[in-house]
């Protein structure tokens, strides 16, 4: 989960496109629905950019498998199954306050931004690689997205563990949003930030690394960290000149696995 303080959900599909999609296919077995519920909480970045860490909580929710007899079904029943995804990306970035820091004076406030869109992936043995994209709206607008690849590594059954680099993008008008300083702005703050216009493109280049333990049968304990340098456009600006170009968060949760028959 490589998003800022204040994220309070993510919800992940994965879908294997070719997999039965619109065939009419009869499920594997008579599970209708596996779903993954749990909580967690992890310490990031007040906002981005920022020196000051936060911890907050946020839940575990994701959808791993979906039948509806007689018209389609999608995922997979068994959790190491890899292959081909393809499923929705959402993310949530809590509003950013000018009374959080001192380097925020002077700045307008960023109301909560809401985010959703689509994710592909492809995953080996023992590596993986993915992408998404989503649409920005509410505090900011635009489109934000990610690429990484991952080293994949089992050294218990019960036992996976991934590493690897990770980039984000985002749009001009995203980062303007949330990089970008006025000439009003720099006025408030006292000439302190001086007026910035950041275009789009990367955001951040870095690495994530999670583990995730099944301590008893569908229980898990979920553990990540990623560290992000700023680069391009949003590594130049005031905002992340007055605070920290580099971004580290750290996250654990408990989760259990739910199969569902729900239409037999």
């Amino acid at each position: 989960m490589a998003f800022y303080a204040g994220v309070a959900a993510l919800l992940q599909v994965n879908a294997a496109a070719a997999a039965n999609a619109g065939a009419g296919a009869a499920s594997p077995s008579e599970t209708d629905v596996v779903i993954e519920l749990g909580v967690g909480g992890s310490t990031a970045p007040k906002y981005e950019g920022s020196m000051d860490q936060r911890f907050s909580p946020y839940p575990i929710v994701s959808l791993d498998y979906l039948s509806i007899p007689g018209l389609f079904s999608f995922g997979s029943i068994d959790p190491q199954r890899g292959g081909f995804s393809v499923g929705p990306s959402f993310g949530y970035v809590g509003k950013r306050d000018s009374g959080d820091s001192d380097a925020l004076e002077g700045l307008s406030d960023v109301d909560p931004t809401y985010q959703a869109g689509a994710r592909l992936g492809y995953e080996w043995d023992h590596a993986e690689i993915y992408g998404a994209a989503r649409y920005a709206f509410g505090g900011a607008h635009g489109v934000v997205g990610d690429l990484g690849a991952n080293l994949v590594v089992r050294p218990l059954q019960a036992l996976q563990v991934k590493a690897g680099p990770v980039a984000s993008f985002a749009s001009g008008e995203y980062m303007n949003d949330y990089f970008g300083v006025s000439p009003a702005e720099s006025l408030g703050s006292g000439g302190r930030l001086d007026s910035y216009d950041p275009k789009g493109g990367f955001k951040t280049v870095g690495a994530a690394a999670s583990a995730r333990y099944e301590f008893r049968p569908t229980w898990f304990i979920n553990a990540d960290a990623s560290w992000n340098r700023f680069v391009g456009d949003a590594k130049g600006s005031p905002i992340v000149k007055a605070g920290d170009e580099n971004q580290y968060t750290v996250g654990v949760g408990f989760s259990k696995r739910f199969q569902l028959d729900l239409f037999r």
